[in-house]
């Protein structure tokens, strides 16, 4: 049997729950496999932990979570604490301290579940969004200065090397030639933002010719909200930049139903760090302990997670639990339902110990 050694991070607001959930559920999964074990450490690293010590992790926490196998990350953000410190105390911190530059976020509408959407069919929209996720417009290059002052300048650059638009760009055409339509958007500003953006264009162009396989054309980001909306039939695989597809990405999944059933992969594609998985709805503190918290987010993440750590016939068997309860109209409030977080989390550990995924 394998077992995998998997570092929780739950976080902030309904972090611990929806993860929390998803253990609940990876443990049924692996007992209904056989063939393989977590082997699950849990961090306290967040918001809690920064009230108490002033920081969001301890000195060396990077080196103890490079043992493990993935992370399974939660949430990060508190309303009393500065979002920037949150976020780049930890989250930023892990993904560009594991260089994990390449951000995969997953979007389709689940059985049972309408996109808002009126001439949406669910075949329409079967979407994968990768992100740049090392540098661009969070590459945290810049800083201010005469503070306080009339004159007071702050500056945030955006940083486009060679080498990291094509490493992204590869891995998007790969993953594009994976899929069965074979079609990459690159997603671009280059009319406006005339230095990064069009190495960012060259470089896509340039990469195209290792993959004749892939269809591929490219959309200016404010165009691509609209295509999105009009015609999301004629979107398969898309490449943008850190900012551009951090925003897209929430837009793909308000299309597909609810923020709450999105997934990401911070991955690391070479293996030399753990990969990061985490549902992306944020820590939504407005429904934190409530026990509504939608857990399908933290569920398609597992299954991500999954997916990279070898086990896909577990990764479908999981998605395959979630869509049978999504389509029996099990939901939390965010989906029109009345269920609970625990109600959610059971009836997808029946389908998948039922045999029913």
């Amino acid at each position: 049997m394998k077992t995998y050694r998997i570092a929780s991070i739950p976080g902030d607001g309904i972090g611990p729950e929806v993860i929390g959930a998803g253990l609940d559920v990876l443990d049924a999964l692996a007992r209904r496999d056989g063939g393989f074990a977590l082997d699950v450490t849990a961090f306290d690293y967040g918001s809690d932990y920064y009230r108490r010590h002033g920081v969001m992790m301890p000195d060396g926490a990077l080196e103890r979570l490079k043992a493990f196998d993935a992370i399974y990350f939660g949430a990060v953000g508190a309303p009393d604490i500065p979002d920037h410190v949150t976020l780049w105390g930890l989250r930023l911190a892990i993904c560009q301290g594991f260089d994990q530059y390449a951000n995969v976020r997953p979007t389709r509408v689940l059985r049972g579940l309408d996109s808002p959407l009126r001439a949406c069919a669910p075949a329409d929209l079967d979407w994968v969004i990768v992100r740049e996720n090392s540098e661009g417009e969070y590459a945290g290059q810049g800083g201010r200065s005469h503070r306080g002052h009339a004159e007071e300048v702050a500056t945030e650059v955006a940083i486009f090397t060679r080498a990291g638009v094509a490493r992204i760009m590869r891995f998007a055409f790969a993953l594009a030639a994976s899929r069965p339509r074979r079609h990459l958007t690159v997603v671009t500003k280059s009319n406006a933002q005339r230095h990064g953006m069009v190495l960012w264009d060259e470089v896509a162009a340039e990469t195209a010719r290792d993959f004749p396989e892939v269809t591929w054309d490219k959309m200016l980001v404010d165009a691509m909200t609209v295509r999105m909306v009009h015609a999301p039939a004629s979107i398969d695989t898309v490449v943008a930049t850190n900012l551009h597809a951090d925003i897209l990405s929430d837009l793909a999944a308000a299309l597909a139903g609810s923020i709450g059933i999105a997934p990401t992969a911070n991955v690391n594609p070479e293996r030399n760090y753990p990969s990061m998985f985490e549902p992306i709805h944020g820590s939504a503190f407005d429904i934190t302990g409530k026990g509504i918290a939608n857990p399908v987010g933290a569920f398609w993440t597992a299954s991500q997670m999954l997916e990279h750590l070898g086990e896909a016939d577990a990764a479908r068997r999981l998605m395959a639990a979630v869509e049978r309860v999504t389509a029996a109209g099990i939901r939390t409030r965010n989906l029109g339902g009345d269920a609970t977080t625990a109600e959610v989390t059971a009836a997808v550990i029946d389908a998948i110990e039922g045999g029913n995924a």
